[in-house]
């Protein structure tokens, strides 16, 4: 193989646009593009997308790539898709989506879920999928199909997830992927396989379920048609793909269990690397995108709330806002001299998945000023963290570093906090892109560009500096998380209360609050 001329191509299918990344074979980025794609609204609950955009975004995304860099299309020695979770596509025999697709925000789904959960148990999905039964999840969206569009459920050849279904347009083939498996509860997550009994008991016929495949294998190759499309040659390998945030933790270099993917953006996040599955119903299990691996991810809203504070109190200084509020928060002393933060700006994910929790500042005075509010919402969103990061070691799950994504990473102070708070190293990769990276990475496994996971990291990342904990601040840090654990409990029946049945109609909840799957706005799990 002629290594100076192969590239591998990473589709990133996010829930607000696709983003198409070039890489070489050792992990530098030649390109990337993002198109945006709007999200559909149709009734109160409900949150659509259509697959035609996101095969359009990709098709336009890949043809500004070859324009761009000028790469011959032959050159490209395989390509990975990623992409969000619970996303519903209902495809007919010639593959063509009959309806938009129902996406993880969607929530119209509940009353089925209370159904199977009624009829099947609870424990018994949990058992088999390890993941509450809930409406993010593909498998209530399938049951509200045949129940209120039974002309569509009858045509349905595959259900299929988002990245599945830019892997059918560019291959012709139906795929789905083992860290996309827990999208549906007839999924087992021990077995990675089909439990076809438990999908008939649910009322979805097995044969809707498409072919599962580990995340680095060929699914096939480019079409002719997709080549016509897309400006790809055709013939060229097409991988599984996976899981966005399973492709984050591989493109942030976190192969090894317990190394810990974090994601510091509007939707923060963790995804711990397993070597068996570990169930915990305040968290979310997924196979992962390398062989015998799983993860165990949770997910917090905080990290926008820094956003907020820059959207309504900024001003005209917008533009220097992030350097001038890291500036600001410098200066106060751990723990915020008082100040406390609870992130829950729109209800809160995991662990404790409560729509009606609300954001907190705890001890505001006549002396506190902006740079205090600042250091209180950064150490509160490290709380959130350290929460999900307890409730997984607390089901004997190892934590060791973690690997640090996103916005919020590119802040020096905001991670030491992070580092302080949880105790634990953080290391910062090169790329901004690991999502796209880790589909990639995976092309390049399947395609024999590397030998396997471990290889592929050491060959394309790169960290650009390691954070390790102060003990001062970490014990500092201790007090204040327990009056942050505190702090929710006390206030949770009031929140329940002051938020309560208005909120709940509003259909926000899940929209906001649960972008990883879980609990928000579902029945009990079997806790």
């Amino acid at each position: 193989m002629d290594i100076a001329n192969s590239f591998l191509v990473g589709i990133d299918v996010g829930t607000s646009g696709c983003k198409i990344a070039l890489f070489t074979p050792d992990g530098d980025i030649l390109f990337q593009g993002t198109t945006r794609y709007p999200t559909h609204y149709p009734q109160p609950g409900s949150v659509e997308q259509n697959p035609g955009d996101w095969w359009k975004a990709v098709c336009d995304g890949l043809r500004q790539m070859f324009h761009r860099t000028g790469i011959h299309p032959a050159h490209i020695k395989g390509i990975g898709v990623d992409g969000m979770s619970g996303a519903a596509v209902p495809v007919d025999r010639q593959g063509r989506a009959l309806r938009n697709a129902m996406i993880w925000l969607d929530r119209r789904t509940v009353r089925q879920c209370e159904t199977i959960a009624e009829r099947i148990g609870a424990e018994r999905l949990f058992a088999v999928s390890g993941n509450p039964i809930s409406p993010s999840y593909v498998t209530g969206k399938v049951l509200w199909i045949k129940e209120n569009e039974p002309d569509i459920y009858s045509r349905t050849e595959k259900v299929l997830q988002c990245n599945g279904y830019i892997v059918y347009k560019l291959t012709g083939r139906y795929s789905l992927d083992v860290s996309q498996g827990n999208g549906f509860h007839a999924f087992n997550i021990e077995t990675l396989a089909w439990d076809e009994t438990l999908c008939e008991r649910m009322g979805i016929a097995p044969e809707l379920l498409p072919p599962i495949y580990r995340c680095s294998d060929v699914v096939g190759e480019v079409t002719l048609a997709a080549a016509a499309e897309t400006g790809l040659a055709a013939g060229t390998p097409v991988v599984a793909g996976g899981l966005d945030a399973a492709c984050a933790a591989l493109g942030a270099g976190a192969v090894l269990p317990g190394e810990v993917q974090e994601q510091g953006g509007q939707a923060g996040g963790m995804s711990i690397v397993m070597d068996r599955p570990v169930k915990n119903d305040k968290l979310i299990l997924s196979g992962y995108v390398l062989p015998d691996r799983w993860i165990l991810q949770g997910g917090t809203v905080g990290g926008g709330s820094l956003n907020w504070l820059k959207r309504e109190f900024a001003g005209d200084a917008q533009d220097d806002f992030f350097a001038a509020a890291n500036e600001a928060a410098s200066r106060i002393r751990p723990g915020s001299e008082g100040l406390l933060f609870l992130p829950y700006m729109a209800g809160e994910r995991s662990p404790i998945w409560d729509p009606h929790a609300r954001g907190v500042f705890l001890g505001l005075s006549f002396e506190t000023t902006k740079g205090h509010m600042i250091r209180a919402i950064m150490e509160g969103c490290a709380m959130a963290l350290r929460h999900n990061l307890v409730t997984a070691e607390a089901s004997g799950v190892p934590v060791n570093a973690l690997h640090s994504v996103g916005g919020a990473a590119n802040s020096t102070l905001w991670t030491q906090i992070k580092a302080d708070v949880t105790g634990k190293t953080f290391k910062i990769p090169s790329s901004d892109s690991a999502a796209a990276l880790g589909a990639a990475i995976l092309a390049g496994i399947g395609s024999g560009v590397y030998k396997n996971g471990e290889d592929a990291v050491a060959r394309t990342v790169r960290m650009q500096r390691e954070q390790t904990p102060i003990a001062d601040n970490e014990r500092i840090y201790r007090d204040v998380f327990e009056l942050y654990l505190e702090c929710y409990e006390r206030l949770k029946d009031l929140f329940q209360g002051w938020v309560g049945d208005a909120y709940e109609s509003s259909g926000a909840a899940c929209a906001e609050c649960n972008p990883g799957g879980g609990r928000c706005g579902s029945v009990s799990s079997a806790a």
